[in-house]
């Protein structure tokens, strides 16, 4: 159990978990009862929260941190589909489903996780719209991004790719000159569609638009030239991110349409996995 704590802790509800959008304009019951069913987690660098395949126990939520949405093939081989960021939802769709997740989640970075059991929060989804608002923006969001994701690998070659990613990080990051490599160069590979090798002939591919690299930053010696060959597209390349506050006026707060009730409450963080290291958290 010292390794487990080592990685992951458990405490209680914090402000910060209560203050989520998701929960934030909830009526105070229905928030109060989708906490009571929940568990907040400290999690260390490389916890997988679950594994490709898993059924969804629990909704996470993303207070602080990230995780990295992993997928898998029959021979092992890993590529990076998406970052999901504070405050989002970590593939609600699987949840609301009740289906297997088709990627794995690891989270690269101390994180503050709340996991909300999967059967309240389908149950408090069906019976209150604002949640169910929140969570349809969450969902709407999500989609809009694997459609620019899947526009930016059909539409642009190799080299284009990386110029874009590299522009999109200096003007996220505010430093125009330069852009600070998020993780490991081939996770970003995975990420854009394209092998190591291919990844690392695009970055010297664009030394003749000025660009020097330097371990992991990427030097931009001319940043309106670059800006200018690499012309971002605002239906592809999205500066920001987080979950938008949705909200179809009009729609009644409570929605009555019946439910199955469920008893099973949350288990304690020892039966929620090891959190060790590449395994499970919950």
């Amino acid at each position: 159990m010292k390794q487990a704590r080592k990685h992951r802790h458990s405490e209680r509800i914090s402000s910060a978990a209560e203050s989520l959008p998701l929960l934030k304009r909830l009526p105070a019951r229905v928030r109060a009862n989708l906490l009571k069913h929940a568990i907040e987690h400290r999690v260390a660098p490389g916890t997988v929260l679950f594994e490709q395949g898993d059924a969804p126990n629990f909704q996470h939520v993303i207070i602080s941190g990230s995780a990295q949405l992993i997928g898998r093939s029959a021979g092992r081989r890993e590529v990076l589909i998406e970052v999901v960021r504070a405050p989002e939802l970590i593939i609600p769709a699987a949840v609301w489903m009740n289906s297997a997740y088709l990627v794995a989640a690891r989270v690269p970075e101390p994180s503050r996780i709340l996991l909300i059991h999967g059967d309240a929060f389908r149950s408090a989804v069906v019976r209150n719209a604002t949640l169910a608002r929140e969570v349809m923006s969450g969902l709407a969001e999500q989609f809009r991004r694997m459609v620019c994701q899947v526009k930016n690998l059909k539409l642009r070659s190799a080299t284009e790719r990386v110029g874009c990613y590299v522009l999109t990080l200096s003007r996220r990051q505010g430093t125009p000159d330069r852009a600070a490599l998020p993780y490991e160069k081939n996770l970003i590979a995975s990420e854009l569609g394209l092998a190591r090798e291919s990844f690392s002939r695009a970055l010297s591919a664009l030394q003749k638009s000025g660009v020097v690299v330097r371990g992991e930053t990427i030097v931009i010696r001319d940043p309106a030239r670059f800006a200018a060959e690499f012309e971002l597209d605002p239906l592809v390349d999205s500066l920001e991110r987080g979950v938008s506050a949705g909200g179809a006026a009009g729609i009644e707060e409570h929605v009555t349409v019946p439910t199955a009730s469920w008893s099973e409450k949350v288990p304690d963080h020892d039966s929620l996995g090891t959190g060790r290291p590449g395994t499970r958290a919950g």
